[in-house]
């Protein structure tokens, strides 16, 4: 039977082209890391066939922009070896995890958080959300061997590590004052912020995706690198990555969905076809330029903004990704205060005094204040 260090917690084709694919080349690569059992813990029956396919190896299609030019290739990921359910495998999920698990990933969506009603249930519930799921599994391990073990959650979630374990730790009151100590001292919980964009899936298993890719892991006592691979960086802080993501290419995506509001424009406008007209790309140069990165040169990351700069673009552009400014825009007043709203205060934390008056205009127009 094969031993499998690494347990995965979601079927997402974006960790097919991921974490998945990452730890493929690292094996191909003759690097000792994974393999993967991958567990689909919600349920969903019409995911069924995927994860069945997900256990024999499946295609990476990257399409895209390198400095100006063209990439398009397909890799082939095995770095999976087992596939089970939590809906009718529970008991081999506890197995593999008590037994076998040196590190845990997961992608649980934007619903794998949110509390259910029987997370305070002392045995285990389908229903249960994943970080009560995670906590019955972690008391198998305590109760059998005490092993340590790293859990490494990758939703987009500020501090997604913290979180996480401080919502396994509430659920966890009532258990002993040694289980308390295992959960502190024995489980390293790991902060990260991942980036791709994974545009398309494909069938049964697969998945279609840009070059630019990152997993940002936050440097920690007792921090076990999951691979090494020129997509991973081990980081002092996740806070200069989170803000350039946030203040470059999620403000920059909205910036264009705000132009885009206000021109009407059509259904089917894409972001690559924004990036090839020359006013809406002067116009997002500008902004970028004269707003926003004064409040990163404050910073003292003037040189990382202008690399960052120069991949969104390319990115921006890529001539294969059908990224629709119509799916950018849905809840747009929100995204304008997490991104643009946030951006201002960002700058003045940094001391940036500079005028932002085309930021500033949308948003007050959306009830922010600056």
């Amino acid at each position: 039977m094969v031993t499998t260090p690494i347990i995965q917690f979601g079927t997402s084709r974006f960790l097919q082209a991921h974490a998945d694919l990452f730890i493929s080349e690292a094996r191909d690569a003759g690097q000792n890391v994974g393999p993967i059992t991958i567990v689909q813990s919600s349920g969903n029956a019409s995911r069924t066939a995927r994860l069945n396919a997900l256990a024999k190896p499946f295609p990476v299609r990257v399409e895209g922009l390198i400095d100006g030019k063209t990439v398009q290739k397909t890799m082939t990921v095995n770095s999976v070896a087992r596939c089970l359910s939590t809906v009718n495998q529970w008991e081999e999920v506890t197995r593999v995890f008590t037994h076998e698990t040196q590190i845990v990933l997961s992608n649980t969506g934007d619903t794998g958080y949110e509390p259910q009603a029987c997370d305070n249930a002392q045995v285990f519930d389908q229903a249960m959300s994943y970080p009560a799921k995670l906590l019955q599994l972690l008391r198998s391990r305590f109760a059998h061997n005490a092993a340590p073990i790293q859990i490494m959650p990758m939703e987009l979630i500020v501090d997604n590590g913290m979180v996480l374990k401080e919502r396994v730790k509430a659920l966890a009151l009532n258990d002993s004052d040694e289980f308390q100590t295992y959960l502190e001292e024995s489980v390293t919980w790991v902060n990260s912020l991942v980036d791709r964009i994974v545009s398309q899936p494909l069938e049964p298993a697969g998945a279609v995706a840009e070059p630019y890719a990152l997993w940002a892991i936050e440097e920690q006592t007792g921090l076990i690198a999951p691979v090494a691979h020129p997509s991973v960086k081990i980081v002092p802080s996740l806070k200069e990555i989170e803000a350039l993501k946030l203040f470059v290419l999620n403000l920059g995506h909205s910036f264009f969905a705000e132009r885009w509001l206000r021109s009407n424009g059509s259904d089917d406008v894409l972001v690559r076809h924004l990036m090839n007209d020359e006013t809406e790309l002067k116009a997002l140069e500008d902004v970028l330029d004269d707003e926003v990165k004064p409040a990163f040169v404050k910073a003292g990351l003037g040189a990382e903004f202008d690399e960052y700069v120069k991949a969104t673009f390319e990115r921006f552009a890529n001539p294969f990704l059908d990224h629709r400014i119509a799916d950018i825009a849905q809840n747009h007043a929100q995204k304008v205060e997490r991104r643009i709203g946030a951006m201002l205060a960002f700058a003045k934390e940094q001391g940036d005094t500079k005028a932002k008056p085309v930021l500033s205009e949308i948003v007050v127009k959306y009830g922010g204040s600056i």
